[in-house]
């Protein structure tokens, strides 16, 4: 109809717009902060400046020292975030099958959930030594308790008459979990992975701060060591573009899932 089309031409004019305003947000930022630092308004040592950063990329991937460190970073990230994914939802199903298990560990986990994970990297540090076990098992540390709980909370939250419906037409526990329980969790399932992906690089980058000798961590502390703050930012600006990415298969992922 008329309306429809007129609503669709609207929606896409917002959506360009939003885009557009984004992108003048962006190359705003950067041609600001390049001409504060070219002009001394700002002091281009400390705070670097676009052309520094872009000429350190190149310096750094002319041996393919920063693909090394991105490498490192995203395989720790991905590998924590699998282990957290497979854990929590195992996790979880357990507490949601077994009410008296849930009932005792359920306080534990919210301690553990609260408590700073900054303050527990040093001790698995210590614990597993400096290599890339102990910054796996950190990242895991971050998000593991939180998605376990969210998960456990939205299981319970289906809709119990549909439960005893189950039940009354002579359902078993395992088709309430794999024809309710599951299915219905899906958007709180995909909602945790969001977050947990992002939570997973910061683990890894608490654990490289600590314990690595290569990653992006590992060359954010290496350049304030050395003070060259170009090191920092480049490493800050691929952490950015990484979690985009994550984040951005994240969403690929849920429309399929949920389609």
């Amino acid at each position: 109809s008329p309306a429809q089309r007129k609503f669709i031409i609207k929606m896409r004019i917002y959506k360009t717009s939003v885009i557009i305003s984004r992108l003048i947000l962006f190359f705003g930022f950067l041609l600001l902060w390049e001409y504060t630092a070219d002009k001394g308004i700002i002091n281009a040592f400390i705070f670097s400046s676009p052309m520094r950063v872009y000429k350190t990329f190149l310096e750094l991937a002319k041996d393919g020292v920063i693909f090394m460190h991105i490498w490192v970073t995203l395989y720790e990230t991905l590998i924590a975030f699998g282990i957290i994914t497979g854990i929590g939802m195992l996790f979880a199903i357990l507490l949601w099958c077994f009410k008296g298990l849930s009932d005792c560990l359920e306080p534990f986990m919210v301690v553990l959930n609260s408590l700073p994970k900054s303050a527990l990297a040093p001790m698995l540090i210590v614990w597993l030594g400096t290599n890339t076990k102990a910054i796996i098992i950190t990242a895991v540390s971050v998000a593991i308790f939180g998605m376990i709980i969210n998960l456990y909370t939205g299981f319970l939250s289906i809709d119990k008459e549909k439960i005893i419906l189950i039940k009354t037409l002579g359902g078993s526990k395992w088709h309430i979990l794999t024809r309710l329980i599951l299915p219905g969790s899906k958007r709180i399932i995909i909602s945790n992975m969001k977050v947990n992906i992002g939570l997973c690089l910061v683990g890894v980058i608490i654990g490289e701060f600590l314990a690595a000798k290569k990653g992006l961590g590992y060359l954010i502390i290496y350049g304030s060591q050395v003070f060259k703050m170009s090191y920092v930012v480049l490493g800050i600006v691929i952490l950015c573009i990484i979690s985009t990415l994550l984040f951005a298969v994240i969403n690929i992922i849920q429309k399929l899932f949920l389609k």
